[in-house]
């Protein structure tokens, strides 16, 4: 009878390629890490109400200072702007700064974070468990968005078709940008005739 020899996987000949030593990354698992990742933006989806109420409110703010935005000029504020901007929504929702903000029609769930950068809905292959198909450890983006979508006052926008993301406006602000487009409807309406007005 002829022995046969124990196969031999890539992770035991990595292991054993590996250099000795005696730094051990905080007896962390990689698993364990991947999740510490996810933990703030799985916190925001599961707060998305909150977060769509205070956002309101941010852009309400915003709007009330577009006068002094345009005195200064918004290519000017820009820069300090997205410095703030990229940090803040970088941590919360693990931000990729598209430009195209759509945090509040997707459950407080950034699309940009899908492998895939699917704007409308996740791909065919989500896994049983909830999972992305390319990335087996991380919840799928879009299965998140809908969680928090469910919790928002205005959770039916997630069914709102979105355009693809226009590659120029990468490393732009969003702030800014909807505030200057809030700001165009505002004075549009403003100086609109109003048909029931006597000639």
């Amino acid at each position: 009878m002829s022995e046969t020899t124990p196969a031999i996987t890539q992770a035991t000949l990595v292991k054993k390629a590996a250099p000795k030593s005696d730094y051990k990354p905080a007896d962390v698992s990689p698993q364990r890490r991947v999740q510490r990742s996810f933990a703030v933006r799985l916190w925001s989806v599961r707060h998305s109400r909150l977060l769509e109420w205070f956002y309101a409110r941010f852009s309400d703010t915003f709007l009330l200072l577009h006068p002094l935005w345009k005195r200064i000029g918004y290519g000017r504020v820009e820069g300090p702007i997205k410095f703030v901007e990229k940090r803040v929504k970088g941590f919360m929702f693990d931000c990729r700064m598209c430009g195209q903000c759509i945090l509040s029609s997707t459950g407080m769930s950034c699309p940009m974070n899908c492998p895939k950068q699917l704007r409308n809905g996740p791909c065919g292959g989500v896994r049983a468990n909830g999972n992305c198909e390319v990335e087996p450890d991380m919840p799928c983006v879009w299965v998140k968005a809908w969680e928090g979508s469910r919790n928002m006052v205005h959770g039916d926008k997630i069914l709102d078709v979105q355009k693809p993301v226009d590659q120029s406006l990468r490393e732009t602000s969003a702030w800014l940008r909807v505030t200057a487009q809030a700001a165009a409807a505002r004075e549009t309406a403003r100086n609109a005739p109003n048909p029931g007005a006597p000639a």
